[in-house]
């Protein structure tokens, strides 16, 4: 059986887990670039541990320049088989305010300017993202963050904008008569690449305003929104390393992430070239009627 490990994605206020004692930076090269920053590995309770800041450390990278395949690739190929991103988002709901966790379990993708698939060159793949989030994977989260008394709301709608501005008034009605939940520039394309490497994904949300539609937060600016990210994040820590002790728990043999490529895979296998081979694994599954290559987005060890 696989070692399970897990790897934390931590988004706007969330650049480290000072905590973690036992600590190890690694430089890791990827076949589409660089990740966001070093990525951190920590030993926490005899459990091997990654950490990774998506705008990097000291936060210079714009949500739109985010090098999400080289950030999913770099954590596959350390093993990684579990993935919880940490976002601050904004609230389109009443209910929803200021300090409040959401673990998501749908997205509205609305982003345009990013490169969202790892099958972009030679290899076609449509996975599915019906449902985006691992069930098993958000038990733990709402455990985890239980066990801390932080307020919070099981499954919600998370509109994925482009950014870097904040919405416009109209922008944020429509998502509104939308029903969607939260606002934010970065868990999309992260959700569909980590589904097509075979890497089971959840979010929890942390809400840092009510966005433009409220009366109260009409001009919604960075200012504003930094002592909810810093009240937000010393939370996240906790939740996560709660989350470093339950998520084996709730882990699903049968969730569809873990073999998703079997199916997804829709060009002819003659149709690859050595370039492709050598940039991507591979491993093989057939059946009576076709015999097809499923590409993961890590090198042959």
């Amino acid at each position: 059986m696989s070692k399970n490990k897990l790897a934390i994605i931590g988004g706007s206020g969330l650049y480290d887990v000072e905590e973690f004692v036992e600590r190890e930076l690694l430089d890791i090269k990827t076949s589409w670039g660089k990740p966001s920053d070093l990525i951190l590995k920590v030993n926490y309770k005899n459990k091997e541990v990654y950490f990774l800041p998506r705008h990097g450390r000291g936060h210079f990278i714009n949500p739109s320049n985010i090098n999400f395949k080289a950030n999913i690739d770099a954590l596959k190929q350390l093993g990684v088989t579990d993935i919880v991103s940490v976002s601050a988002v904004g609230s389109l709901k009443e209910d929803l305010p200021p300090g409040k966790f959401v673990i998501v379990d749908q997205f509205i993708d609305r982003t345009f300017a990013r490169n969202k698939t790892f099958f972009d060159d030679e290899i076609v793949a449509h996975v599915s993202m019906a449902h985006p989030t691992s069930n098993g994977l958000m038990n733990a989260c709402e455990e985890a963050i239980k066990k801390e008394k932080i307020e919070y709301q099981r499954g919600g709608t998370y509109v994925v904008m482009e950014g870097p501005q904040f919405s416009t008034l109209a922008e944020s009605e429509l998502y509104r008569s939308w029903k969607a939940d939260v606002i934010g520039m970065t868990n999309m394309p992260e959700a569909k690449l980590a589904r097509e490497a075979e890497i089971r994904y959840a979010s929890v949300s942390m809400v840092t305003d009510y966005d433009c539609w409220h009366p109260d937060h009409e001009n919604v600016d960075v200012q504003q929104v930094i002592k909810i990210l810093l009240d937000n994040a010393a939370k996240a820590k906790n939740m996560i390393k709660n989350l470093i002790e339950n998520f084996e728990n709730h882990i699903d043999p049968n969730d569809p992430t873990n073999n998703c490529l079997d199916v997804a895979i829709i060009t002819a296998p003659e149709k690859r070239t050595k370039k492709t081979i050598d940039r991507k694994s591979t491993r093989l599954n057939s059946s009576h009627l076709v015999i097809s290559y499923a590409v993961f987005c890590l090198k042959k060890k």
